[in-house]
C-alpha cells in the first residue's frame, strides 16, 4: 500500500489541482464527481488533474487513507485536501473557492 500512498502524495504535491473523481473530468460516473467538476469549471480553472478511482482499486481505498476522508470525489488544491462536493458547493456559494483557487494561481 505505500507505493500507492507515494503515487497519491506526488500527484497531489506535483500538481496544483487534483479532483481524485469516479470515471473523467469528459465522462464523471457519478453525480458528485460531476458536481466537482461543474464547480471548478464555474470557479474559472485552467487545468484541473484528476485520476479516476474507478481504475485502480487499490488507489480507491488509498485515497480514503490518505486524506482520512471516507467518500469521493475529494479535491486537492497545491498539496492541501479541500473535501468532497458537498464542501465544495458551500466554498463555491461562499465564494472561499474562488479564492483559494486564486491563490494556487489557477484561474484562466
Amino acid at each position: 500500500m505505500s507505493d500507492v500512498q507515494d503515487f497519491i502524495r506526488q500527484t497531489v504535491t506535483e500538481n496544483p489541482v487534483v479532483l481524485f473523481m469516479k470515471g473523467t473530468a469528459q465522462f464523471p460516473q457519478c453525480g458528485f464527481s460531476g458536481r466537482a467538476i461543474q464547480l471548478l469549471k464555474a470557479n474559472g480553472v485552467r487545468q484541473v488533474t484528476t485520476v479516476n478511482v474507478l481504475e485502480d482499486d487499490e488507489v480507491r481505498q488509498g485515497i480514503k487513507e490518505f486524506s482520512n476522508w471516507p467518500t469521493i470525489p475529494q479535491l486537492y488544491i497545491k498539496g492541501e485536501f479541500v473535501g468532497g462536493s458537498d464542501i465544495l458547493a458551500e466554498l463555491h456559494e461562499t465564494g472561499e473557492l474562488k479564492q483559494l483557487l486564486a491563490d494556487a494561481g489557477v484561474l484562466a
